[in-house]
C-alpha cells in the first residue's frame, strides 16, 4: 500500500467522529416531535454539583408531544424543574405527583427559523472539521512528496482520493441536514 493511502486511511476515523458528533447534535435540535434526547443533557445543579439530567431521572416520551421525567429521588424535583425552565427549549415543565411532564407546544415560525439557523451552524461546524482533516492529510502528503517518500504522480492520485473522501462525508452531512430540515418544517 502506498504511503498516501495510509495517510488517507488515518483521517477516516476522525471524519467519522465528526459525523457522529453532528448526529448527536442534530438529535438535540427540537422538532415538532417529543424525544428524550431533547432534555437528557440539560445540566442540573443539584447539591452544589452539576449533572446531566439523564443521571438524575428516567426520561421517556409516551406521546408524540410529551416528555415524562421521573427523578430517581424526590429531592431532585426542584433542581430539575429549575434547569428545564432555564433551558433554551422554551418549555414549561409541570410537576405531576412522581413525575415532571413537558408538553411541547407547536413550533412558531420564528422558532423554526432559529432551529434552521442552528442546524446550518452545526452542519458548517462539521464541514470545517472535515476540511481540517483533509488539510492535515494533504499537508502530510506534500511533506512526504518533498522528502521523496511519495512519488509526484501518487501525490495527484492522493489529492483525488482525498477529495472523493471529503465529497462522501459532505454528502452525509447534507443528507443528515435535509432529514432534520424536513422534521423541523413538518
Amino acid at each position: 500500500m502506498s504511503d498516501y493511502k495510509e495517510i488517507i486511511k488515518k483521517i477516516k476515523p476522525e471524519m467519522e467522529r465528526a459525523i457522529d458528533f453532528l448526529s448527536r447534535e442534530l438529535i438535540k435540535i427540537r422538532t415538532g416531535r417529543a424525544s428524550p434526547f431533547l432534555v437528557e443533557d440539560i445540566v442540573v445543579e443539584c447539591f452544589g454539583q452539576k449533572f446531566p439530567l439523564k443521571q438524575l431521572a428516567a426520561i421517556s416520551s409516551p406521546e408524540p408531544k410529551q416528555i415524562v421525567i421521573q427523578p430517581w429521588d424526590k429531592s431532585y424535583f426542584e433542581p430539575i424543574e429549575k434547569a428545564l425552565f432555564q433551558s433554551n427549549l422554551q418549555i414549561s415543565p409541570v410537576v405531576d405527583k412522581d413525575v415532571i411532564r413537558i408538553f411541547l407546544p407547536a413550533l412558531s415560525d420564528e422558532y423554526r427559523q432559529n432551529l434552521l439557523r442552528a442546524l446550518s451552524e452545526k452542519e458548517e461546524e462539521c464541514r470545517r472539521s472535515i476540511r481540517k482533516w483533509r488539510q492535515k492529510a494533504w499537508d502530510e502528503i506534500q511533506d512526504k512528496t518533498k522528502k521523496g517518500e511519495i512519488r509526484e504522480d501518487d501525490k495527484f492520485k492522493a489529492k483525488n482520493e482525498l477529495q472523493k473522501l471529503v465529497d462522501e462525508y459532505n454528502k452525509k452531512i447534507e443528507e443528515m441536514g435535509e432529514r432534520k430540515r424536513k422534521e423541523i418544517l413538518e
